[in-house]
């Protein structure tokens, strides 16, 4: 489907002009299937630069207006012929470049372009003509550079040397060609082939002309459309990695064979069968404590774990001989079970635990009323006496 030059689509262009399009001084509308030039005329009249490269047009048209415009590029379209560019008096370069220019004389209308010092024509059927480059340095004296070849002076010489012979051998080719471009239409219109030979010009086969290049503009937005529509049929499944509550969830968006083990109470074992010849660096894995998450090629595959694992100890390996990913996930609240040393004492009994105090140390007695009290056994009277108490009999003891 072709597209129409319309102001929003010019605005949009416009967005480093702030959207104002009447003030406007460089426009891009390249790539964007325009069959034909119109309204830049009236809506743009401030343009300096015009980019209409790569569309679908067929005529130089409603440009007359464009006082200012110094650079026009409409490489890559299908115009035959080169007119209605005399009143842009400020042109400077014209790229016409890959276009199905035949009509050479039509080169004479850029004449009143006094300004015009660059054009390009190459990948056009009249470049092929003999005596092409010197019948266009002939009629415009104006250029310094065609095709982006700098143009001599001894150039200029002997192109007006040669005026003669090389006005005739435009004008043959020019008929020659004329008649090929009316052959080519009809064998267009018949739909016999889309493979056309001028022996004459480029003595190759080719399949290039206005028609066939519309032609297969179109079919490309057909293949569009249908491809838009397939996958508007067909939407693409939304994989859902976590719920509405944020907690994860399991997918296997890869379709691989896996394996998970529990059995070990050390560790949990996972074993993923990814392709023997898979680049692990296609491969990316995000271990979490609750979960795992693993990329191959751009397809997820995600697991919710039974309990959580730690993620620093845990590991990650790639078979070198099946391509398998084993991942070995080492549980959390796993507690390495305690060994007894050799030659160990055997417990204590509460009877033999000593409670230490400091620097002292203190042996636990239980008390019984039964037990005899020698608290009071010896009494100190003066300096150097003691009397026992309990016995009155007993001598005095004293000391030396």
């Amino acid at each position: 489907m072709m597209k129409s030059i319309t102001e929003d689509l010019i605005r949009k262009k416009s967005e480093h002009n702030e959207g104002i399009i009447g003030s406007l001084e460089e426009l891009s509308l390249h790539q964007e299937n325009i069959q034909k030039i119109e309204h830049i005329n009236n809506w743009c009249k401030k343009l300096q630069i015009l980019y209409l490269q790569a569309n679908q047009i067929s005529k130089i048209e409603n440009l007359n207006k464009l006082k200012e415009l110094q650079y026009l590029n409409l490489a890559i379209n299908n115009i035959e012929k080169i007119e209605n560019l005399e009143r842009c008096e400020s042109l400077e370069k014209l790229d016409l470049t890959l276009n199905f220019i035949g009509d050479l004389e039509s080169v004479k209308t850029l004449r009143e372009n006094t300004h015009l010092r660059e054009l390009y024509l190459t990948g056009n059927p009249c470049c092929d003509f003999k005596g092409y480059r010197e019948y266009v340095i002939i009629h415009l004296t104006q250029l310094t550079s065609l095709d982006g070849t700098e143009i001599r002076r001894s150039e200029r010489i002997h192109a007006k040397q040669n005026l003669s012979a090389v006005q005739k051998s435009i004008a043959e080719c020019q008929e020659k060609y004329k008649i090929f471009r009316e052959e080519q239409k009809i064998r267009i219109k018949k739909n016999e082939t889309s493979h056309f030979t001028n022996e004459k010009f480029w003595q190759t086969v080719t399949e290039n002309s206005p028609e066939t290049r519309v032609d297969i503009a179109k079919r490309q937005k057909k293949n569009e459309k249908e491809n838009d529509e397939k996958s508007t049929r067909r939407p693409n499944r939304i994989i859902k990695l976590f719920d509405v509550n944020g907690r994860p969830l399991n997918t296997n968006q890869t379709k691989l064979n896996f394996t998970f083990s529990d059995e070990d109470p050390e560790m949990f074992i996972l074993d993923i069968a990814i392709y023997k010849y898979l680049d692990t660096s296609l491969i990316d894995i995000d271990l979490q404590p609750t979960y795992v998450k693993i990329t191959i090629k751009n397809k997820i595959f995600q697991m919710v774990l039974p309990e959580e694992v730690q993620v620093e100890q845990s590991t990650a390996l790639r078979s070198q001989t099946t391509g398998h990913l084993v991942l070995k996930l080492i549980k959390l609240n796993y507690k390495v079970p305690l060994k007894k040393k050799q030659n160990e004492p055997e417990p204590v009994t509460n009877s033999d635990i000593k409670i230490r105090k400091g620097e002292r140390e203190y042996l636990e007695v239980s008390r019984r009323d039964d037990d005899m009290d020698f608290s009071n056994i010896v009494e100190n009277k003066g300096k150097y006496q003691t009397t026992c108490t309990s016995n009155p009999e007993v001598p005095m003891l004293e000391y030396a």
